[in-house]
C-alpha cells in the first residue's frame, strides 16, 4: 500500500525551529519526486520546498529561502524539511506528496498534481 506519513509538526515561538519529517511507504523512493506544501487557513496551498528524485536539485518559495532546507534519504525512505527562523506567517498544514515527475512548485499545487499525498501535520507559528 502507498503511504506519505508526515510528522514533526507543533507549536513553536516566533524565531523557533522545526524539523518536519515525511516518511514513505509501498513506494520506490528514487522514482519520485517529493515536495512540501502547505495552506494556512482561509489561504491556497502553495508549494514550499521540493527535492528530485537523487535529491542533486531542491528548490524553494521565496517566502522560505534561507531559512528551511530540504533533503532527503532513500535508503531510509523519508524526507525531511528544517524550518528555522519560524514566522507567524508560516503556520499552516504541511503536506508531502510525490510525483514521477519534474516538480513545478509554482505551478503544482493541486491534489491531481501529484501521484501521493500524506495527510498534513500542523505548524503552528505563535507566541
Amino acid at each position: 500500500q502507498f503511504k506519505l506519513v508526515e510528522s514533526g509538526g507543533g507549536l513553536v515561538q516566533p524565531g523557533g525551529s522545526l524539523r518536519l519529517s515525511c516518511e514513505v511507504y509501498g513506494l520506490t523512493m528514487e522514482y519520485y519526486a517529493i515536495a512540501w506544501l502547505r495552506q494556512a487557513p482561509g489561504k491556497e496551498r502553495e508549494g514550499v520546498s521540493s527535492i528530485s528524485s537523487t535529491g542533486t536539485i531542491t528548490t524553494y518559495a521565496d517566502s522560505v529561502k534561507d531559512r528551511f532546507t530540504i533533503s532527503r534519504d532513500n535508503g531510509k525512505k523519508t524526507v525531511w524539511l528544517q524550518m528555522n527562523s519560524l514566522k507567524p506567517e508560516d503556520t499552516g498544514v504541511y503536506y508531502c506528496a510525490a510525483v514521477s515527475a519534474t516538480i513545478d512548485l509554482a505551478t503544482m499545487t493541486r491534489r491531481h498534481d501529484y501521484d501521493h499525498w500524506g495527510q498534513g501535520t500542523l505548524v503552528t507559528v505563535s507566541s
